[in-house]
């Protein structure tokens, strides 16, 4: 086994204990996973069609789109860039991060060039990268409780309620 291997071994998620930790489904983390992917695509032609100006400020919004999508694609799809050594290591630490760390990280870089120049093209461009983030946080919020727990605990304060009105009543007689 190489050097390589070794890295790729190492820097590799057990799928299992991320899964545990965060409370993602194996169909939701995809969907992140594609919508990080799409949203780097997006963002890498938008920033490049961004950079075809004369305006120093949608060049450098262009730029930052561009790095928006390196990055995006170093963290959520690392074997877009296997030349580059340290993908698989950066994506492992991606893969450690909370939800809400990744929801804030992806939102504020798609936020960053809007800023910088609002222009349709940065909009529609961080669109979809913007999306990953919010998916992102939409799994940090937690899995939706199902009917029969609410209704179990709706049923228990209702009975309470109800106790503490007949012991008032009862206190006034």
């Amino acid at each position: 086994m190489s050097s390589q291997d070794e890295q790729f071994q190492a820097a590799a998620p057990d799928p299992a204990a991320s899964s545990a930790e965060d409370g993602m489904t194996w169909w939701y983390r995809w969907l992140c996973r594609i919508a990080g992917v799409l949203g780097g695509v997006s963002c890498a032609f938008a920033g490049l069609w961004n950079c075809v100006t004369i305006n120093p400020l949608n060049i450098a919004a262009g730029v930052w789109m561009m790095l928006n999508a390196f990055v995006l694609f170093l963290c959520e799809a690392p074997f877009c860039c296997q030349f580059i050594e340290f993908a698989n290591a950066v994506s492992a630490r991606a893969d450690k991060l909370r939800p809400w760390q990744k929801a804030a990280f992806y939102c504020g870089m798609a936020v960053f060039p809007v800023m910088l120049s609002l222009t349709l093209t940065t909009l529609f461009g961080n669109a979809i990268a913007f999306a990953t983030g919010v998916l992102y946080g939409l799994s940090a919020l937690g899995k939706k409780g199902d009917a029969i727990s609410y209704a179990r605990i709706h049923q228990q304060q209702k009975q309470m309620d109800e106790e503490k009105l007949t012991g008032a009543l009862e206190g006034q007689g």
